[in-house]
């Protein structure tokens, strides 16, 4: 609307100021009381679009999504005022403003232990494992798909499951006819990055065209890791090369588009997730997320709390934040959150300096190299903006034909999931600033395997302690996440940078993104030969099979600072796939457990229910510690007490009469007693109780630093083992 707001006289000239007043409107999640919809409406979209009928004159435009599994009720296009008016009706239990999450981002299959000819799985061998994945359906929420891919080849493959109720969806630049027995559906869902990037009205359309198809390159990527199909000589400009090929290679793979130019809008990917269900998916990887929140605000936790529910296995990337202390994202305990580490192949770069130091580092660089002649080495002294090389910044005539040092910073072309490490850059520019002439000879080493040691916990890949749940130990595991090759879109370069117009089918990539599908993968391998395991029992095959040791028989060190890693930062361990089909026992978790676990945690019962979406919980059945769900692992925190006592149930997967012996290791400071020592399981599927109970030593200072231990269940054939953490303060950013 237009009004004159003042004129303003001047000798000879007459100034008239307008002001636009301009109603914002923003996407809201509505929670809705499902149990509530009156008989007069056939379904509850129709309810949906009655109760935004007194707000709007335009209903149907501003009702964007209707929520039917993941979520009970609907996103619509709302200004604060008739979010705050919406809000008081008896009938909805929230009105939450939509969130922004962001992405988290082929030597794997080798390094864990998938190319092996023995036998993966107890009485079975790898074709029967594979043949048994056929069945099994990944479906990814990222940036889409490029379906030309040779990743999403269906050769082989027989007919789709009869049970898939998804499809693959026409646009502009997407055929369905593209989608086959491999790429079996195809989606996107977009309205609320519209909604946010002013997709009508006054504000300039978004360029993006509403369709599946991956012009970033990263979903491409993510489901190729966890599924795509073995394609033959494969590589990124000479790197890496070999046979590429997902963690389960006959899995089937639907891609939901829910990130766009801006990021994934909260309300486009519960859409996806509440597709996803419904289509008939057996795992969800997705590799993003935002911060930490409780989880009735947390869009991909309520979704994937449904998901669960309906015996889906949900993958999440823990974050790129390392590594900063609790900065993990994804965190809710029915999610697997999954860490990076390195594999044992490299790209050596080295930077040999004038002084004749040599410092190791890495590169993808395929040219002709620089020989090893010293060339000028250049960096500002002064901290001036061009130590970022930002776009502009670098004078021609002093950087040209001399080796440039990049700071980390805001450059696309240095940001795109990487790390650095820190210490080898200091003194690096400590020289760069010390010498009058400073010089450098960059040398390139391609590609090199069986690095030790590996793995090593990646530098980026975020860290606990768990924010949200402190009880609950955070990440789960780490599987491979620095330098992964895998499937990319050719409508993107490999740097993503415009300028870049090579094309190319396969790009490198690092960051929990990477890790992720990794794991999706994994346990679609597991859901093949184990189809009545819950995807709590699954989670529990991954993380009690991991291991904290590297190649070189060493505890796993953290890529950080070189020291040793622990459970905040690497969880259970690295995956170990070949163990984690025959984990011998499981830690099993139903979704009453979960609910009690929910009312633990102080929330209200209409907190509750957002998560749980059932009209009956009561909350009478409450944990007096939010630790005593039946988790694969523990976090003990004292706070003012001395003793925590936890009982856990264990449940025989593995043979008939099979007898487990307990061993524990802990820190000095914590007395750790477990009742009772030995379980004998006589039957499968036979569950048992142990109860371990900690004890804070007196005289430990209520400042002393968080410490680890574990607890293992074993005999000759398994060893079952949980991660123990150790803290004695509330925790606190």
């Amino acid at each position: 609307m237009a009004s004159m707001a003042s004129s303003t006289f001047f000798p000879g000239f007459i100034f008239l100021v307008l002001c636009l007043t301009v109603t914002s409107k923003k996407t809201y999640i509505v929670h809705m009381k499902h149990q509530d919809k009156p008989l007069s409406f056939e379904t509850h979209h129709d309810w949906y679009s009655s109760s935004l009928q007194s707000l709007s004159a335009t209903p149907a435009e501003s009702l964007l999504y209707s929520y039917n599994t993941a979520f009970n009720g609907f996103a619509a296009s709302l200004d604060p005022e008739q979010a705050e008016a919406l809000s008081k009706s008896d009938s909805i239990l929230g009105v939450y403003e939509d969130t922004v999450y962001n992405l988290h981002t082929t030597r794997t299959p080798q390094f864990l232990g998938l190319d092996s000819e023995f036998g993966l799985w107890e009485g079975h061998n790898t074709q029967q494992l594979e043949q048994a994945s056929r069945d099994v359906i990944i479906g990814v929420l990222d940036t889409g798909i490029w379906p030309e891919s040779k990743s999403f080849d269906d050769s082989g493959l027989p007919a789709i499951p009869s049970r898939w109720r998804g499809e693959c969806e026409s646009a502009p630049d997407f055929n369905p006819k593209l989608c086959n027995k491999k790429l079996i559906g195809a989606r996107s869902f977009s309205k609320g990055f519209h909604m946010a990037t002013g997709g009508g009205g006054i504000y300039k359309k978004p360029r993006e065209v509403e369709s599946p198809r991956d012009k970033d390159g990263h979903g491409t990527h993510t489901a190729s890791t966890a599924a795509g199909s073995h394609v033959g000589n494969a590589s990124l400009l000479g790197y890496a090369s070999g046979t590429a090929r997902g963690m389960a290679t006959h899995a089937r793979v639907a891609a939901y588009k829910v990130c766009w130019e801006t990021g994934c809008f909260g309300s486009d990917i519960l859409a996806g997730m509440d597709r996803a269900i419904q289509d008939g998916v057996d795992v969800l990887s997705m590799s993003l997320g935002g911060g930490s929140a409780p989880y009735y605000r947390d869009t991909i936790a309520i979704g994937a709390f449904t998901a669960m529910e309906k015996g889906i296995f949900v993958s999440c990337s823990a974050g790129n934040s390392g590594p900063s202390r609790a900065s993990l994202a994804n965190v809710a305990p029915w999610i697997m959150t999954v860490g990076a580490g390195t594999l044992d192949r490299d790209f050596p770069a080295y930077a040999v300096l004038g002084n004749k130091v040599r410092y190791n580092g890495v590169s993808l660089y395929s040219g002709q190299g620089m020989g090893n002649k010293p060339v000028g080495l250049v960096y500002s002294k002064d901290r001036s903006s061009s130590n970022l090389c930002l776009t502009g910044s670098l004078d021609p005539a002093l950087v040209r034909g001399k080796v440039v040092i990049c700071d980390r910073g805001t450059n696309a072309e240095l940001k795109r999931e990487q790390s650095c490490a820190t210490q080898v850059g200091d003194l690096i520019r400590e020289y760069a600033r010390s010498d009058p002439n400073p010089t450098a000879a960059l040398v390139f080493g391609g590609t090199v395997l069986y690095v030790k040691p590996s793995p090593i916990v990646a530098a980026f890949s975020s860290r606990g302690p768990n924010m949200v749940t402190p009880q609950i130990l955070k990440p789960d595991v780490i599987g491979p996440g620095v330098n992964i090759l895998a499937a990319w879109s050719e409508a993107i370069g490999p740097t993503g940078l415009a300028k870049d117009t090579r094309k190319t089918m396969f790009n490198i990539m690092s960051g929990t993104s990477m890790s992720c599908p990794h794991i999706s993968g994994l346990a679609a391998l597991i859901k093949a030969a184990h189809p009545e395991w819950s995807p709590s029992a699954i989670k529990s095959a991954l993380m009690t099979t991991a291991y904290s040791q590297d190649n070189t028989n060493s505890s796993l060190h953290d890529a950080a600072d070189g020291s040793f890693s622990n459970p905040w930062a690497h969880g259970a361990g690295h995956v170990d796939p070949q163990k984690a089909l025959s984990p011998g026992l499981v830690y099993d978790i139903s979704i009453e457990e979960y609910i009690t676990f929910l009312c633990s945690l102080g929330y209200t019962i209409d907190h509750v229910k957002t998560i749980a979406k059932r009209p009956n919980i009561t909350c009478l059945r409450k944990f007096n510690d939010p630790g005593e769900l039946n988790y694969p692992s523990f976090s003990v925190l004292f706070g003012d007490k001395r003793v925590v006592r936890y009982t856990r149930e264990l449940t025989n997967v593995g043979t008939a009469r099979s007898v487990y012996r307990v061993t524990v290791n802990g820190p000095s400071t914590v007395g750790i007693s477990v009742r009772p020592r030995t379980i004998t399981f006589r039957t499968v599927g036979e569950k048992k109780r142990y109860t371990v109970t900690f004890v804070a030593k007196r005289g430990t200072s209520p400042m002393a630093k968080p410490e680890f231990g574990s607890i293992v269940w074993g005999n000759a054939r398994n060893q079952v083992k949980s991660p123990v953490s150790f803290s004695w303060t509330e925790l606190s950013d």
